[in-house]
């Protein structure tokens, strides 16, 4: 007798994603938030999108699986919109074609009115913490604020039914910080496209090196709170450590914080913003990853460094800590200690023949680290909360 398929792990749910951020813009949120929609939809899923209009977005009004509401810039981020709160729209929709679990991945305004909205109509409520905002009120002179932000951001998450983080030092922060329900939803890269395969010859010619040169490369958002000051460091300390050797820093990104970093590191090639295959060339092109954040939830950009055969030099947090084992796939130093950073991306120089190694090592590691099984674990999480949402009493709340 055949067995009974009940359709509990096989039934299509209907997500809807809300987020400020979504590709084509570049940063490690919306690079994320792209892989996860794609990756549920593969699946057969329905996924409706919620964010911010956008420039180029009105050829895309007839989507009905796209709902773009009004934005207001975002204060140090260029190009970026604010949600504006849309409660009652959402509303509206969401009673004609109600979803079975929203995933908010922004807790701004747009992402507070759905999540108001859900919790009227008893939508299952999954968040995602994907940026340090509380940090970055320091790095901004907001420092006052930080107390108030972690309080709401709590407030926010413990309204859903679960919070996901992507490492396990942010769940272990939060949790200190009394956020309830934190569950892991690591990260991917697609080692198909960052790869040591697309290093280009005619690119390093173009920075001045050749084959035995080092590109120390780093790629990120020019902005306060990457910490960008010890970049100049730790190339000032490779430099003097290794006089004999032809070094160029090579920096990929753009932000806020370009015009300054320019005016300080003469030197330096500026490549500003680079994406899909071209990014994948910049990164296999370098030889050494510098990355000295302190504010990551992550950092993508670990992984695809890693991906892409980089001696990758970080603090020992978020991804890093998560990936990298010191000395063998990349080096790491204790989060703020800035001397024993710039010894760690010493170390890896000393001997061509460890640089070598812990490339290889990198390579290998990340090419295991890809995306179905993070989609996978994703849709299992969604439909956890489905299922327990599903056998409580059904409470319409008031507000």
């Amino acid at each position: 007798m055949a067995p009974v398929d009940t359709g509990v792990m096989t039934t299509h749910l209907h997500i809807t994603l809300i987020t400020e951020t979504f590709p084509p813009e570049i940063n490690g949120v919306a690079n994320t938030l792209g892989r996860l929609c794609d990756g549920l939809r593969a699946r057969g899923h329905q996924v409706e999108l919620i964010r911010p209009r956008q420039v180029g977005d009105q050829r895309q009004a007839g989507d009905e699986q796209l709902l773009l509401c009004r934005g207001w810039p975002l204060p140090g981020y260029p190009g970026l919109q604010w949600g504006q709160a849309s409660m009652h729209k959402l509303l509206r929709r969401w009673k004609r074609h109600r979803p079975d679990v929203l995933y908010i991945a922004t807790e701004g305004p747009l992402g507070l009115s759905a999540l108001r909205a859900a919790r009227r109509l008893g939508i299952s409520v999954v968040s995602g913490f994907h940026t340090n905002f509380q940090q970055y009120t320091q790095q901004y002179g907001l420092g006052l604020l930080s107390r108030a932000l972690t309080h709401y951001l709590r407030w926010f998450h413990n309204r859903s039914s679960l919070t996901l983080v992507p490492s396990l030092s942010q769940r272990m922060e939060l949790e200190r910080r009394h956020f309830e329900r934190v569950a892991l939803l690591s990260r991917g890269v697609d080692s198909q496209l960052f790869q040591p395969m697309k290093r280009s010859t005619a690119l390093r010619e173009a920075w001045g090196l050749g084959d035995d040169d080092i590109a120390v490369i780093h790629v990120g958002r020019l902005a306060p709170e990457k910490n960008l000051g010890l970049l100049k460091r730790s190339f000032d300390t490779l430099c003097s450590a290794f006089p004999q050797r032809r070094m160029k820093l090579v920096v990929v990104g753009d932000g806020p914080q370009r015009f300054t970093l320019e005016q300080e590191l003469p030197d330096a090639i500026f490549c500003g913003s680079q994406r899909g295959e071209a990014l994948a060339c910049h990164y296999a092109s370098g030889d050494v990853f510098v990355f000295p954040s302190l504010t990551e939830t992550f950092g993508n950009v670990v992984l695809e460094a890693l991906a892409s055969g980089l001696g990758v030099v970080a603090y020992d947090q978020a991804a890093a800590a998560q990936h990298i084992r010191h000395g063998h796939n990349g080096v790491l130093a204790m989060p703020g200690d800035e001397e024993a950073f710039c010894e760690a991306a010493r170390w890896l120089l000393e001997e061509r023949e460890t640089l070598r190694c812990v490339r290889l090592n990198a390579r290998q590691h990340a090419s295991r680290q890809g995306w179905p099984s993070v989609i996978e674990q994703f849709e299992t999480q969604l439909r956890g909360v489905c299922q327990i949402e599903s056998t409580l009493p059904h409470v319409v709340s008031p507000r």
